[in-house]
């Protein structure tokens, strides 16, 4: 592979990895064409963006990418495979499930919601880690509890209020 060939790769991956708000490592070397058909639907369908890349072109890339992927450099060995995504947990879920039947995709390092997660054992906090959206849902919900029963005794006392004033009013 030429130079100048070499380049409009790095600065591909580049712009594709500063496009995406998370990014993942793994390793799919082994996979047989039909899973490796199957993993590439599974991606397409979760919104992620599936890349086979060779190690040295992907470290360049991240050096010229806008974050810190420094921590993430240790995992670029042997075979990698890059998934972009704008949702955090979603390829940890896919790598899970995917990987119920098969040994492989296998998960290296991460780069979610600004921070590195490297090694296998990180892929279970990667899954119940909740996004931006998720988490906005989550506080209007609890927000929303407390408004819920102060209408509910609102509109509940407004009949006994209405009662009262009747009752009142009939006295006379």
């Amino acid at each position: 592979m030429k130079k100048e060939e070499k380049k409009v790769i790095i600065d591909s991956l580049t712009e594709q990895v500063n496009e995406y708000k998370h990014l993942y490592v793994t390793d799919i070397a082994g996979l047989d064409a039909v899973a490796t058909q199957a993993l590439r639907r599974a991606c397409f369908d979760a919104n992620i963006k599936l890349i086979q890349v060779k190690n040295t072109l992907l470290k360049k890339a991240l050096e010229n990418a806008n974050n810190n992927y420094e921590e993430i450099f240790v995992s670029l060995k042997g075979s990698s495979a890059v998934m972009l995504c704008e949702t955090g947990n979603a390829p940890a879920k896919l790598i899970k499930e995917f990987r119920k039947d098969k040994d492989k995709p296998a998960f290296k390092a991460a780069f979610v919601e600004e921070c590195a997660y490297v090694g296998e054992n990180q892929l279970d906090a990667l899954i119940n880690i909740k996004s931006k959206e998720e988490l906005i849902g989550d506080i209007i919900l609890m927000l929303q509890s407390p408004m819920q029963n102060v209408i509910s005794a609102l509109q509940s006392g407004q009949n006994t209020i209405a009662g009262v004033v009747k009752t009142l009013s009939e006295k006379e």
